[in-house]
Order: structure tokens, then sequence, then C-alpha cells
């Protein structure tokens, strides 16, 4: 187990809320103020710590440094990682190793992997990298490090929008009591949030992304394994995540991707997956998880109609006996959308395609679905939010800064106004409504005057 006393002073390398460091140390200026905060706001350091699955107690006690040096082999160059978290719990001390870039710095991988032979070597648990690199889960690193590397130690990812973020939530939720701390972060989000800091959003999708939607456009095949392809993904999934954490500052409430446990658990998978949605379907999918919502956020980016979709699914009401009543139902919850590009998809029992109608003419004519299928009742309702974007599609900037106008939008008019049926709570029958109603006496004379029709 690696013991923080085996670093040299270790007291003059705790992480400071106010660091004395060079006027070009951006880097180590934002990684000690944030070790600082998440060593001495047990909020904030709980929130990224839970994240990556460590468990912070009350009487948990978290210790950060500041360019640690570690021993290496005579003639090595030492090595020193930007900083190291120490998690002290009753039970076990939890370590990890950190690195932080900043600006348009990119995290290196053959960097990395050193830290991870540090890592094995010390017996350190973790090894969590800092960028504006983004990752649609901490365990889902941006870079593409070996089987053999992952094994040495875990590997997090956190963006600097991610740790703006959940500075902002603590704010806006009142989940800080104490007011001094309450200062502290409200001045670290000033910082982060100042130009010079270097903290960026994800703006635009890369090169790749206007020879990738040219090709579709052209008729041509999307290979799996082609660079462009891959190129594509990996974007696709950082503006995923910024696009989660835009929701969350917007809500005050934390906003996920949401994926399968098979894909949680293995990166390569959901990679490997959204490729085959690419090549086959020519589209780019991902889900929000927005909490309390009636069902999750989906977004569609189609590169064959240069279209973004945003759409939600709703169960339809079973104590409704007819198509229009049910229509009735979901249009009441629609009141406020202004009906320009929103649609209403019907999906009716057994396999088959939906009925889709547009907002505005159901409103004139409730009765629509029950005319093109009287004999059916539709079972669920899909609202979906349709945007053509033209050659706005293919620019990289102006696609993503499209898909944060757009996702927002749906969600004002649509998601947060959506409610999921329940069924209603069951009523006592009108001879049961007394204890005595119901004992076993009551019971026992039932059964004996109980009459039961035979069939010969």
């Amino acid at each position: 187990m690696f013991n923080p006393a085996d670093i040299l002073d270790p007291e003059k390398k705790r992480a400071r809320l106010f660091p004395v460091l060079s006027e070009n140390s951006k880097e180590g200026r934002a990684l000690s103020i944030l070790l600082s905060c998440l060593q001495n706001i047990p909020e904030f350091g709980h929130a990224l710590l839970n994240d990556i699955g460590v468990r912070i107690g009350t009487r948990t006690k978290i210790e950060t440094y500041t360019e640690v040096v570690f021993p290496t082999a005579k003639g090595e160059s030492k090595l020193r990682p930007d900083g190291l978290i120490v998690v002290k719990s009753s039970a076990k001390v939890w370590t990890a190793l950190v690195e932080a870039k900043i600006g348009n710095a990119d995290l290196d991988v053959a960097q990395i992997e050193s830290y991870m032979d540090i890592a094995k070597v010390n017996k350190i648990d973790a090894v969590i990298t800092i960028s504006n690199q983004f990752a649609p889960l901490p365990s889902h690193h941006p870079l593409t490090v070996s089987a053999a590397t992952r094994k040495k130690a875990d590997l997090y990812h956190w963006s600097w929008m991610y740790v703006l973020t959940e500075a902002s939530l603590l704010l806006q939720g009142d989940l800080i009591d104490d007011l001094e701390r309450r200062i502290i972060v409200n001045e670290f989000v000033r910082f982060l949030t100042h130009p010079s800091a270097g903290i960026k959003s994800f703006t635009q999708m890369p090169a790749a992304w206007t020879t990738v939607v040219s090709a579709v456009q052209a008729g041509g095949a999307i290979s799996q394994n082609s660079g462009d392809a891959k190129e594509v993904i990996g974007a696709w999934h950082q503006e995923a995540r910024d696009l989660s954490l835009i929701l969350s500052r917007q809500l005050g409430r934390d906003v996920n991707i949401k994926t399968t446990r098979a894909h949680a658990l293995d990166h390569q998978a959901r990679v490997k997956s959204d490729l085959q949605t690419l090549s086959v379907e020519t589209r780019l999918e991902t889900t929000l998880s927005v909490p309390n919502a009636a069902g999750p956020v989906k977004i569609c980016a189609d590169l064959q109609t240069k279209s973004i979709s945003v759409y939600m699914r709703l169960k339809a009401p079973e104590d409704r006996r007819s198509t229009k009543a049910r229509t009735n139902w979901v249009l009441r919850q629609l009141q406020a959308a202004e009906p320009a590009n929103i649609h209403v998809r019907h999906f009716w029992p057994g396999p088959g395609a939906f009925s889709q109608y547009s907002l505005a003419d159901l409103r004139q004519d409730p009765n629509l679905a029950f005319e093109e299928k009287p004999n059916a009742i539709v079972s669920s309702f899909e609202v979906v939010m349709v945007c053509d974007l033209s050659n706005k599609f293919t620019q990289r900037k102006n696609f993503i800064s499209e898909l944060e106008r757009i996702v927002p939008e749906f969600y004002e008019q649509v998601g947060q106004n959506l409610k999921a049926w329940q069924p209603p709570a069951p009523r006592l029958r009108e001879n049961k409504t007394e204890a005595d109603d119901v004992s076993p006496q009551a019971l026992a004379e039932a059964a004996d005057s109980a009459e039961f029709e035979t069939t010969e």
C-alpha cells in the first residue's frame, strides 16, 4: 500500500487553494485549486469521487498533493505526476495519481502509460486524467490505452467542464450548508469560467465529419474500420457528454448519458456498436437520462437526411379506451409547445410501422389516428422534434451549435411537460369499507353462499 509519508517533504507538496506558481503554470494552478477544494469541501469531494466509485463517509479524510516525485531506476529521469489524491477511511486507504492538461493541450498516451507503471509499482489504485477532452463516463477514457496497461491500475477521466458542472450544481441546489465553503466553491466557479483559465467546451466536429457526411450524401458506404468513422464516433461521444453537462447546468440536476450495462462496462463495445449504426444506418445516436423525466431523451443525427431528431416515448394511458381519448391525453401535455417541427408518432399493438402526424394537424383533428386505424388502439406515443439542418449539418461548428440549441429547445417545449401515465390507485369496494367486511367470519359466510355455474 502506498504511504504519502514516503514522498519527500510531503507538507511542501500539499495542494494549495492559493498556489505560489509561475505565471506560465496554468495547469499547476488550476489543478492545485481543484485538489484543495476536493480536500476541503466535503460535498465537492463526495460529488467527484463518488462518480468513480470511491465512497466518502463522514469520517473519511481526503489529502491532496501536487507535483509528487517518484523514485526511478538509476539513470532514468524522475517522473512527476501533477497530483496525488489520498482517501483515508477506517477500513482502507485509496490513492490516485492525477495528470491534468489545460487549454488546447491533449493527453499523451506514453505519459499516461508511464504513470500507470508508477501506480502498479507503488500499489496506487488509480490514475485520473483531467483535460478539455470529454468522456461519456469517467471509466471511458478518451485515449486508446492497451488492455495490458489498464490492468495495472484503474484509469478514469474528468473533463474540466464536468468539474465546473459539478461545482455549479452544488451551488444551484443549495447543497453546501456552510457559508465559507459556498463562498470558496463560488470563487472556484468564477476562476474556471474566466477565459484565462483555459477551460473549454466541445465546439466542433473533426475534419473527418465533412468527409463522412459527403460520402453518405454521394451514396458511398462507410466502413466500420475506417479512421474517419472512428474519429467521428469519438467526437460524437465527446459532444454527447458536453451536451449532458449543458443540460445539467440548465436544469440544476445531473443529466447523464444512458447506456446499456454492457456498454458501461466496456467502452470499446459501445464504440463498435455505434460504428455499426453509423455504417449500416448512417445515423449517430445517444440517449440522455434526466432525473424524474417521463422517459429518456433520445437524440439522432441522420447523415442521409441531414437532420437532427430529439424524441421521448410515452406509454399510452390504459384507463382510456379509445385512440382519440389517448391522443387527447398526450395533446393536453403539449399545450405549451410550438407546433413547428413537432410530430406525434402513434405505435400500435404488434409489429409494424408507426403512424406519424404533425402536432398542428392533431390539434385540428385528434381523430386522425382513429380514422387511419379504426380497429386498433394506440399503445404508445413518441413525441419528436425534427430539424432539417441542410448545409449546416455538414459544417463542423454549425452542426454542434445547432445540436446544442435544438436539444434544450425540445426539452423546454416538450420534455419538461410530459408525464408518464401511472395506473390509478385501487379503491375500496363499496361492500368492503369496514374491517368486519373482510374478517374471517365474513369471508366464511361469503364462501358458504357462493354459487358456481357448472358446464356439462
